[in-house]
């Protein structure tokens, strides 16, 4: 299915000329940016969660660390 969407002729002359460039459609340049786009904000979304765990989950993890690892024989 396509559609159409309004933009500058600047914005679309970018576009353009970035997708050949790239070697890809215009469809395909933006549908790469905006996958780029999305997962960087699944990223810092896991970097914010990372940073703000609380000491009890890193008490708890590092638990398991040595749970799991146990008997291991320096595997």
């Amino acid at each position: 299915m396509a559609t159409t969407i309004k933009v500058s002729v600047e914005l679309r002359d970018r576009i353009n000329r970035d997708a050949q460039a790239r070697g890809v459609s215009a469809a395909g340049l933006i549908e790469g940016l905006l996958d780029g786009y999305e997962r960087r904000r699944r990223m810092e979304s896991f970097g914010r969660a990372f940073r703000d765990a609380r000491q009890g989950y890193w008490d708890e993890f590092r638990e398991w660390d040595v749970a799991l690892s146990d008997g291991q024989d320096g595997e």
